[in-house]
Formats: C-alpha cells, structure tokens, sequence
C-alpha cells in the first residue's frame, strides 16, 4: 500500500491539525505528492515538516477557504507547481456548540462560510483539473449531515449543505469519470471540539468529550484512504455513527430522542 497513489496530486484543506494532518501524511506516505493547505502559516510549516520526513513531497499553501481568492490560489499554485490535479479533499472545518436561541447569527453565517462555501469556492476552482483526469473529489462531512445535532445548528446545516451539493456534483459527472466521495467520520480525536465556537463566536477552548475513547484520527485517515482508492461513495465511521444513520432511515422519532440524551450528557451541556 506505500506507493498507491504515487506521484498522484493530493490537495488537502485544513491540513495542519486533526484529521487534514493526518490525511497529508496518510497520503505522503503512499506516494502521493501532497498540497498541504490551512490558515496558519506556522502550523502548516509544522504539520508539512513532519509529512516531509516520511520522504513526501509537499506544497504549502496558506490558505483561508472562507474567502474565494484564496482557494483560487491555492488551485493556481497547485497546477503551477505540478501540471494537475488527482485528489481534493476538502476537510478544513468548523464546529459550535450552542443552542439557537443564544446563538449570534453570525456564528451560523462563519460556519456555512467556511464548512460549506470552502468546499464550493475549491471544488469549483479545481473541478476542471479533476475532471481532465477522471480524478476525486471528497468531503470530509459528519453524522451531523445525516442527523441534526442539538447545539449544532450551524454545524449539521453546513454539513447537510455539504451533503447535498457533492452528491449533485456526483450525479451531474456521473458519466464523466469523476469519483466524489462524502465520508462522515464520525466521533474522532482531534481538535474541531477545541476549537468549537460558542454562541458569541468565541472559541471555547476545551473539549466536552473524552477524546481518548474516539477513533484516532489516523485510523480514520487510512480508511478515508482506502475509500478514495476504491472509488467509494459514501463512507460511515464508528459503530455508533453507522447505527445513527441506520436507525434514522427507520425510527427518526427515536434517534431524534437519543441524540437528545446523549448531546445532555456532555460536561456543561447547553440542554441542562
């Protein structure tokens, strides 16, 4: 498997921390010549030099997918420097943890801009490369795209907005070789928890969860993967976020009442 997608063009969003940061040495370590992007220029120096010492090839691209120029660049350079584009994962992302009624809309509208419309702003810009070479494109989604989430307003609109346009993409291309792939990871250790807004928009700071009982984010990074190689559309991780989605399809009224309970659960939970 060490060299499964060598010298392929791999773009990866919010590469610096979590999941993005594992995706980039996940892929640097099969060959692939991997296009780190994020917002944080020495966070994303950080996070390169450790894809760079397992032999990779990387490009750094600072980049803010809130703002069209940016993901604009971040295409141009890519091409500029390697002639194409084979992957684009889009995985930079942000999450709240609030209830509506106190929550300023202008935490709704930073989550969309950044979950939802990042992922159109680099999806449009790459989509011509991708489509030259029959190529993939993912989204890094969540259960929050199948199943609102309490205190996750902006969080579950963005993913299912998320949902629905790569699904389109998908039917639209359908005969035209592109692979698009919507993978919910589910429950995984990494940051998005720490760097949650409330519902001022601030940043919250620490996690309400256990992250060591989550799926590493490693593992979800081989799987992801592994979903890309084989030409998946769809990818559902952990037990309990495939039993979510399952049991939805069927029982919406009951699933409705155990997220409830669950979301209570949490440590300062906004329902208690």
């Amino acid at each position: 498997m060490t060299e499964t997608f060598k010298d392929k063009v791999v773009i990866i969003t919010g590469a610096s921390s979590g999941i993005g940061k594992a995706l980039a040495l996940e892929f640097g370590g099969r060959g692939a010549r991997v296009v780190m992007a994020a917002r944080s220029a020495e966070r994303l120096e950080n996070a390169a030099g450790e894809v760079k010492a397992k032999g990779a090839e990387v490009l750094t691209v600072v980049t803010d997918v809130s703002k069209e120029e940016d993901c604009r660049r971040l295409i141009d350079r890519t091409v500029a420097e390697y002639g194409g584009i084979d992957v684009l994962i889009n995985n930079a992302g942000i999450s709240m943890r609030a209830l509506f009624e106190k929550t300023e809309l202008k935490v709704i509208r930073q989550l969309m801009e950044v979950n939802f419309w990042g992922t159109v702003y680099c999806t449009s810009h790459a989509l011509p490369y991708l489509l030259e070479r029959k190529g993939s494109l993912a989204g890094i989604s969540s259960i929050a795209g199948y199943k609102g989430l309490p205190g996750r307003t902006g969080y579950s609109a963005s993913k299912f907005a998320m949902h629905g346009f790569l699904e389109t993409l998908r039917i639209e291309n359908m005969k035209k070789g592109l692979h698009v792939l919507i993978a919910c990871p589910g429950f995984t250790a990494s940051n998005i928890r720490n760097t949650a807004l409330n519902g001022k928009g601030e940043v919250q700071g620490e996690s309400p969860r256990d992250e060591g009982k989550m799926m590493p984010a490693t593992e979800v990074a081989r799987r992801i993967a592994g979903a890309i190689l084989k030409r998946k559309h769809r990818l559902t991780l952990t037990a309990q976020g495939k039993l979510t989605v399952l049991l939805n399809k069927f029982f919406p009224k009951l699933v409705d009442k155990l997220v409830y309970k669950h979301m209570a659960k949490e440590p300062d939970s906004p329902f208690n």
